[in-house]
Formats: structure tokens, sequence, C-alpha cells
């Protein structure tokens, strides 16, 4: 594949996770979750992989009430991110495959 692609970010959620955090500076894990639809437990493993892998940043500032966890996209994150966007629109305009032909 492209040097661009990248299987860490590959998986459907974590795609996800990191086109959401691209959008914006940081997020919530329940806004996260909420969005994604899943359950903390499968979110908490895919940000994990992604944090493992130095794509994205955890924190759980403490103050006053409930603590909440924020994640947010490294600038590594951001880089690999943005390779792997333009490795798969790079898949979409292979030359060879007519417009509208079935991928199998």
């Amino acid at each position: 594949m492209s040097a661009g692609f990248d299987e860490v970010i590959h998986a459907p959620n974590r795609l996800r996770i990191c086109a959401l955090l691209a959008a914006s500076s940081v997020a919530e894990f329940a806004a996260l979750r909420e969005v994604l639809g899943v359950a903390d437990s499968v979110l908490s493993k895919h940000v994990k992989v992604l944090q493992d892998a130095g794509y994205v940043t955890v924190s759980k500032p403490t103050g006053r009430g409930r603590v909440k966890t924020w994640v947010s996209l490294t600038a590594e994150g951001r880089r690999s991110y943005a390779g792997h966007v333009q490795a798969l629109k790079a898949l979409l305009d292979t030359p060879g495959l007519p417009a509208g032909a079935p991928h199998e």
C-alpha cells in the first residue's frame, strides 16, 4: 500500500475517532462514546491503541466536581491521519477502475 496508509488508524472506530479529533482540538471521552455509539470499554480499547502509537493524548484534569477524560490528537497523530486519508483517496482514484464499477 501507499506509504501513508496506516493500519493503526484504518480500523473503522479508530478512523472515526481521528476524524472527529482532527476537526477539533480536544474532545471529551463521553462525547466520543456518544458519537461513535459504542460502550466505554470499546472506546477505551481504541483510544489506548492510538495512545500507544503516539497519535493521541489523554488527560484527566482534576478540579472541582466529576473528573472528565479528554482526548486530543498529537502532531504526529494529525500527520498520520492526513497521510492515511491521502492514501485512501489515492486508492479511490486508482486508474483502471471504471467509475461506478463494483469493487471486490
